[in-house]
């Protein structure tokens, strides 16, 4: 893992938290991107919910500087994600990583190229490891 990229998503991440309004464009941008994820979240506490992705914005961060261990910092969020509980399978996760990436791209005023290139890292370590436990 080239400690760059990962220094590259951190600071993107910083920059997004900076602008009040991340969480909930990212919300309504997900929420649009298909009927069946609307359904999905049709009865969410987003308050929480918003609470919830930020730290698994850390979550994946840190599995991805650990791409050995990634159970340690997402164990939990796979257990929620998978056919036992949430059912979040892959196509969610789709819309889940276009959507992240078309908010970080309106909140991030240092984007380019090599700032989504980080996130998609990132993002796809994580979601890796989360599908493989679905």
């Amino acid at each position: 893992m080239d400690p760059s990229v990962l220094k590259t998503y951190e600071a993107s991440l910083a920059r997004c938290d900076q602008n009040p309004v991340f969480l909930d464009r990212f919300y309504e941008i997900f929420l649009a991107a298909s009927p069946r994820v609307a359904e999905k979240f049709a009865n969410t506490d987003f308050t929480g919910q918003k609470r919830a992705l930020r730290e698994s914005l850390n979550s994946m961060l840190m599995a991805a500087a650990d791409p050995d261990h990634p159970e340690q910092y997402l164990r939990d969020i796979a257990q929620r994600h998978s056919s036992r509980q949430l059912a979040v399978g892959a196509e969610f996760y789709d819309y889940w990583l276009d959507s992240l990436l078309a908010t970080v791209k309106e909140c991030d005023p240092q984007f380019d190229t090599r700032v989504q290139q980080a996130w998609e890292y990132v993002m796809m370590h994580g979601i890796s490891y989360l599908l493989s436990k679905y």
